[in-house]
């Protein structure tokens, strides 16, 4: 079954935000990486020193669903807007599902990211589809 999960970008509080979800919904983490702990990759830019301490990805359960997020900054992804800083992550149950979703998705819409194995292990894309919403599709072996 797929599972869908808001996904939220913050300018550099993505930390704080968390720390506030957690003391209002409670329970712990289950993931962080800061930008500093991911290795380099082919043409990206190296992440500026003053951003290494940011998260580049945090998550936390909410009942049956996860709660997702990581800091944004120029020159490395989205520009940050208040209000379009909202993701929808989706896990298909396998890869050719994922492929599928994706390539619907991307139909007449934006690539951000095409959808291939991730350092981290994941089968994993980023579009935004021609209606301007933002889809992040990630498939995992591990679920």
């Amino acid at each position: 079954m797929n599972i869908l999960n808001p996904y939220v970008n913050f300018e550099g509080n993505c930390e704080e935000a968390f720390q506030f979800y957690k003391s209002i919904f409670g329970g712990e983490f289950t993931f962080v990486m800061r930008y500093e702990e991911m290795p380099p990759q082919e043409g990206m830019p190296d992440v500026p020193d003053v951003n290494k301490q940011k998260i580049m990805h945090i998550s936390m359960p909410l009942g049956r669903n996860t709660l997702m997020g990581c800091d944004v900054f120029e020159g490395w992804g989205d520009k940050f807007i208040r209000g379009n800083n909202i993701s929808l992550s989706l896990s298909p149950d396998s890869r050719e599902e994922a492929d599928r979703i994706f390539n619907a998705l991307s139909d007449g819409g934006i690539v951000i990211m095409p959808i291939a194995d991730a350092f981290w292990g994941d089968y994993f894309g980023m579009t935004i589809d021609k209606f301007g919403i933002n889809w992040i599709i990630s498939f995992s072996k591990q679920e």
